[in-house]
């Protein structure tokens, strides 16, 4: 009986995995430690982040400039709005998404190859900021927060990812289903969003993203302050943190303008990277099955 093969693991084998773990490690330093600074810089004193230029574990602990951020009940009604926003937004996004998605995936569908060359036109161009405006306007949506969700419900690229993840599956699913008595609605909630969950995983997180750094449309389309969401007020607590008050709200201690940034960054990044686990073990599978077949 012949003994199976084994791979030998030469010397230049060892070489390979050496040099390659290492240029990762690095490749991972690169990217991580800017964040570990921008984390330590917010947390620093004011002599410690001008004395330094790069600061990995601050030497005395501050909470100086989170004390500034939060010093205004404003910030709390803005994180209030962009977490509604947020979550609204991704589930409508999600749900007519998908049902797009899935209707141009069905080859027998008529007008499908023109729907899909005018979702790919609109990737490559767009009526402007001014044209948006106007319909956002003529639609009544000035000063509401539909106007943050209802003008990019539909990401193009995202529709397109979960189209072809839909045109993987089997036609023998939906012809079964079919046999067995079921209408379209009942084979795509009830066969199709099952199956399609780990891509339906991915394009909610890239829509949650989206969502939540929502700034130029709130810029655009609200007008009240009491409104905005918080990329926008932390803008202009960035633009007020030179010793002014934040919001009509004074604190004892203003730290400097870089401290702030750092905790705005942190402020603003901190809820997307806790929800990515969740996420996390569907995101590649997900996004590369909706992306591998065209």
């Amino acid at each position: 009986m012949a003994k199976p093969l084994r791979k030998k693991n030469s010397l230049s084998s060892r070489l390979f995995t050496i040099v390659n773990n290492s240029l990762l490690f690095l490749i991972a330093l690169v990217c991580l430690l800017p964040f570990v600074n921008i984390i330590a810089s917010s947390f620093a004193t004011t002599q410690e982040v001008v004395a330094k230029r790069f600061i990995l574990f601050p030497t005395t602990f501050s909470l100086d400039a989170y004390r500034y951020i939060l010093s205004t009940p404003t910030i709390f009604k803005g994180l209030g709005v962009s977490v509604g926003v947020t979550i609204v937004g991704t589930l409508v996004s999600m749900f007519f998404t998908s049902l797009m998605a899935y209707g141009l995936s069905r080859r027998y569908l008529p007008g499908r190859n023109t729907v899909n060359f005018i979702v790919v036109f609109s990737m490559l161009f767009s009526g402007g900021m001014i044209p948006t405006f106007l319909v956002v306007k003529s639609m009544g949506l000035i000063d509401s927060y539909w106007s943050l969700i209802l003008p990019v419900t539909i990401n193009a690229f995202n529709m397109i990812i979960m189209r072809n993840f839909f045109q993987a599956l089997p036609d023998s699913l939906e012809e079964s289903a079919k046999i067995d008595g079921s209408n379209d609605f009942g084979i795509f909630f009830k066969i199709m969003v099952p199956l399609a969950l780990p891509s339906i995983a991915t394009i909610s997180l890239f829509y949650a993203v989206a969502y939540w750094n929502t700034y130029m449309n709130a810029i655009l389309y609200i007008n009240s302050s009491a409104m905005w969401p918080i990329q926008v007020l932390l803008r202009q607590i960035v633009i007020v943190s030179s010793g002014m008050q934040a919001d009509g709200a004074s604190v004892d201690v203003v730290p400097p303008a870089q401290t702030i940034k750092m905790a705005v960054i942190v402020v603003a990044t901190v809820p997307m990277l806790a929800a990515y686990p969740f996420v996390q073990k569907h995101f590649t599978k997900g996004a590369l099955l909706g992306a591998v077949k065209g």
